[in-house]
C-alpha cells in the first residue's frame, strides 16, 4: 500500500473515532474520575475508569476538543478495556514514543486503531492532543495506586 493510501486511510479511522466515539459517556459504579485540559488548544477531557483486581473493567471519556483529541480518546479507551494496569500504562509509553517519532519495537502489543495516530508525530503542536486522553489515564492509575 502506498504512503498517500496509507495515509488517506488512518486519516478515515481517525474522522470515524471523531464522528462515532466509542464509550463516550460515564462509568456506572464505583469509578475514579480524571478531569485534564490542554489550554494551548482548549481541549479537554474527563475520563472515567473502574479497575478492579489491576484490570481495567470500564474507561468512558466525555469532553470537547480537536478530532485528534477526541479520537485518541475514544481510541485509548477502547484498547485499554480488559487491560491489566500494567499494560495499558505500557501502551501508554509505546504511544508516547510513537508520538515523539521513536520506533516503536513491541510486537506483543497490538495498538489496533492507535496506529492511526502515527502521523500525529509529524505536527509537535498537535501531540499535546492526542496525548491528552493517555495522560488523564497515567495520572488516574497513579492516584488510585496511591
Amino acid at each position: 500500500m502506498s504512503f498517500n493510501n496509507l495515509d488517506t486511510l488512518y486519516r478515515q479511522v481517525i474522522m470515524d473515532h471523531y464522528k462515532n466515539p466509542r464509550n463516550r459517556g460515564a462509568v456506572e459504579g464505583d469509578h475514579l474520575t480524571v478531569d485534564m485540559n490542554n489550554p494551548t488548544c482548549g481541549d479537554r477531557i474527563q475520563l472515567q475508569l473502574q479497575v478492579e483486581d489491576n484490570v481495567v473493567q470500564d474507561a468512558k471519556f466525555d469532553g470537547e476538543g480537536c478530532s485528534i483529541s477526541m479520537s485518541s480518546a475514544s481510541m485509548m479507551t477502547q484498547a485499554i478495556k480488559g487491560k491489566s494496569v500494567d499494560d495499558a500504562l505500557k501502551m501508554s509509553r509505546i504511544f508516547s514514543d510513537m508520538m515523539l517519532g521513536n520506533e516503536v519495537d513491541d510486537d506483543n502489543l497490538d495498538l489496533g486503531d492507535i496506529e492511526a495516530l502515527q502521523g500525529v508525530a509529524k505536527f509537535p503542536a498537535r501531540i499535546k492532543c492526542a496525548t491528552l486522553a493517555w495522560k488523564a489515564m497515567e495520572k488516574g492509575v497513579d492516584e488510585e495506586e496511591a
